[in-house]
């Protein structure tokens, strides 16, 4: 892979996944690819899991890593061209790409929507413009509409734990938050599962409430509800996950009650699994019960990113 922004980057997601468990076997099996080569990691807005998992991961191939904070230690960044930078902007991202493409072999980039413009946040202009200026391979470690390296660990850890002789039923299910989230992680989910679904790997459902509909784009193939206990039975996995609304763009809309996942509601289903991605607001978006109880898999899961990132970065150097 020259870069990482979407499953549409990706050849064989079967392979990457087998690729990610190989991985987690013999961790170290390939430390001599990443020697003198450097990653930088280059945040505009906070992470925990994407930063530690993708540097242990660069790590543990042999790689230096380096770690920007853009929003903490940088300049503040001006991306439209043709403008005099006489306002709050210091520096353009011209340059400040094709800088960070000097000192690095790898970049990886994290920036969030700004929730106001569903265009400009679709339209991924930062990050497109980050990947044409600096120069090297980009691996995204999330942008304003997807988050592929969560979406692969989820796909790994579907892979890990599924047991049937049968294609597992996998729901993505709308939860309660207090404020407005993008729709990347949700996004990412679902594309990745569709790819998944058209292989013939599983069956994809979506159950959300009226209004919370993602962009088609990124739902091809996958079964929409608005009911969830009918979305909910027989299900193998529970990936659950806020998002605000994209038809009214990054709002918070009215929603019937019941919609946080319970061990109640897991009755109806194949003694599903829960997933989420993290952070998760306890007894809101996710019940402690669920969280605390046999059937989550949200730690596993986490773990999972390290050998997500690993084999994404692996493929990434082997290209170079």
């Amino acid at each position: 892979m020259k870069q990482f922004t979407s499953v549409n980057d990706v050849e064989d997601i079967s392979q990457l996944v087998a690729a990610a468990l190989a991985l987690k076997e013999s961790p170290y099996a390939h430390q001599d690819l990443g020697k003198n080569k450097t990653l930088g990691l280059v945040f505009l807005n906070p992470s925990l899991r994407t930063r530690l998992s993708t540097q242990k991961a660069a790590l543990n191939l042999g790689m230096n890593v380096m770690v920007m904070n853009m929003d903490k230690e940088g300049w503040a960044l001006e991306t439209q061209d043709g403008v005099v930078m006489n306002g709050t902007t210091v520096e353009h991202i011209r340059e400040a790409a094709a800088v960070m493409g000097q000192y690095c072999d790898v970049l990886g980039l994290r920036s969030f929507p700004k929730l106001i413009s569903r265009d400009e946040d679709y339209n991924e202009d930062f990050f497109n413009k980050f990947i044409q200026y600096c120069g090297v391979p980009v691996v995204s470690l999330e942008s304003a509409t997807r988050h592929p390296l969560q979406s692969l660990a989820d796909l790994v850890t579907i892979k890990e734990t599924w047991k049937g002789t049968t294609k597992p039923k996998v729901v993505l299910a709308w939860a309660p938050h207090i404020k407005a989230l993008p729709q990347a992680v949700p996004n990412s989910f679902s594309e990745w599962m569709c790819r998944a679904q058209a292989e013939g790997m599983l069956d994809f459902t979506i159950v959300q409430p009226k209004g919370y509909e993602l962009n088609e784009d990124f739902t091809p193939g996958a079964h929409i509800s608005h009911n969830i206990d009918e979305a909910l039975k027989d299900a193998d996995y529970i990936y659950v996950k806020n998002w605000s609304s994209y038809k009214e763009y990054g709002k918070v809309l009215t929603y019937p009650e019941g919609w946080m996942l319970t061990n109640e509601r897991l009755k109806v289903t194949n003694d599903a699994k829960v997933m989420h991605c993290l952070p998760v607001r306890r007894d809101l978006e996710l019940s402690s019960e669920v969280l605390d109880g046999p059937n989550s898999l949200v730690i596993q899961e986490a773990g999972n990113r390290l050998w997500a990132a690993q084999a994404v970065l692996k493929d990434v150097l082997e290209s170079l």
